[in-house]
């Protein structure tokens, strides 16, 4: 009996009981990182309407070339024709009610029918908790990685 005991202990050692915790809706997010892959889902599957409950009435969007408040930011995100996305390099930081997320985002894709960057593009995002959930606040492209 035993002997059964540790070999099965020694055959599932290896093994992973759960498998990795995948992000296909809002409900599933976590973290700084659930939130950021649900946010590009939404925009990779075009759900505008599930995307703007999740983005606050003060958002901001920092660009290369300009910054948007929320209305403009959005009608420049529903440019963008999503086929995929890689994200890597994540670092998340809370602070009470505030995360920031700090990543590197490859985008497979179009935006107004030109070709996104090949390469991963460093950004960040803020959301808060409120009320309603955790809510976007601010997010900022840094530039390309070379």
């Amino acid at each position: 009996m035993i002997f059964v005991l540790v070999y099965a202990t020694i055959l599932l050692q290896g093994c992973t009981v759960w498998r990795e915790h995948t992000v296909n809706k809002w409900a599933d997010a976590t973290g700084g990182e659930g939130l950021e892959r649900s946010f590009w889902n939404e925009v990779k599957n075009k759900n505008w309407n599930e995307l703007e409950r999740h983005i606050a009435g003060n958002y901001i969007l920092i660009t290369l070339d300009t910054r948007l408040d929320r209305a403009p930011a959005l009608e420049r995100i529903k440019e963008l024709q999503i086929q995929d996305f890689s994200m890597g390099e994540l670092q998340t930081e809370l602070h009470r009610d505030t995360l920031v997320v700090a990543y590197d985002i490859t985008l497979r894709g179009t935006r107004a029918g030109q070709p996104l960057p090949q390469g991963p593009v460093r950004r960040m995002a803020v959301w808060q908790q409120q009320k309603s959930g955790w809510m976007k606040i601010a997010d900022s492209e840094i530039g390309s990685q070379k």
